[in-house]
């Protein structure tokens, strides 16, 4: 077998069942502390990851395409995309369904903006290490050597959409408190999960193509910290409430349909830009 196949199905099996072996280790060992600061749970959050770097040290990877550089300062503008397109793309869809009706905003006339911006503080800096092991596993590992196993561009995205939601799945089933994910989704679990698989292929063809066209997987951390921290609070803390199918496809938060549709054509622009300027070369 390729190598660099052996190693990605390697990474993959880590990836999918990671997060069920830590369960079972929590299951084993009587876990008496919240399933998400447990054992099971650090051994969910960094087995895709750890298994990338040891792949890279010593399965014959090595680190070049590994995007650990910060690509600065002839990459700023990827810096400066990652900034800004989910805040674009959820201020035209909080536009858009606030002027339908398909949400209410009445959470920040009671609560103020500057709760809203206090929450977004507190939620990106919570979320530091887990989208660091994320982004380090998903675009730092598995995108680049995707590409290296010369895997077209959209199928390279789609295959680490399905293996990083299926990551999710026991976070969403045992380690996330389950009212913390109920106030954060418009759908019931089972549906949105569902959702989940297909919205994240475009929002995954937007981190890919940051990661390939920046090369650097810090644009892409930067870019899920910004997406974590703007759109959580929104439905979790109460400053927006979806009204019906349409609030759920209108939603400003990054389940919406709406906002991943976005998402799939800011990716697709950038692999035109990619594409075309690596022909160019």
């Amino acid at each position: 077998m390729n190598k660099i196949i052996r190693n990605i199905i390697i990474v993959a099996l880590f990836a999918v069942g990671g997060g069920w072996l830590g369960i079972w280790l929590n299951n084993v060992t009587g876990n008496t502390a919240p399933p998400l600061q447990s054992l099971g749970a650090l051994v969910w959050l960094t087995t895709p990851a750890l298994s990338g770097f040891l792949l890279r040290a010593f399965g014959g990877d090595g680190w070049k395409d590994s995007g650990f550089s910060l690509n600065l300062p002839s990459g700023w503008k990827w810096y400066l995309l990652a900034l800004l397109v989910y805040p674009l793309a959820a201020l035209l869809t909080f536009g858009l369904a606030l002027l339908f009706g398909f949400i209410s905003a009445d959470g920040f006339a009671a609560q103020g903006f500057d709760a809203y911006l206090s929450a977004i503080g507190v939620i990106f800096v919570g979320s530091l290490m887990k989208n660091f092991f994320e982004e380090f596993a998903w675009r730092s590992y598995l995108t680049p050597r995707l590409e290296a196993a010369k895997v077209h561009p959209m199928v390279n995205h789609i295959i680490v959409s399905v293996l990083w939601t299926s990551w999710h799945l026991p976070y969403y089933y045992y380690y996330l408190d389950r009212a913390v994910l109920e106030s954060a989704i418009t759908t019931s679990i089972p549906v949105f999960i569902g959702l989940a698989y297909l919205i994240q292929i475009p929002t995954s063809i937007l981190f890919g193509e940051l990661r390939l066209i920046s090369k650097s997987t810090w644009t892409v951390f930067l870019l899920h910290q910004v997406i974590n921290a703007v759109s959580m609070p929104l439905l979790i803390n109460g400053f927006i409430k979806t009204n019906g199918v349409l609030g759920t496809i209108f939603t400003p938060t990054n389940e919406g349909i709406f906002v991943s549709f976005l998402f799939g054509i800011a990716g697709w622009l950038l692999y035109k830009y990619r594409t075309k300027n690596m022909q160019a070369v």
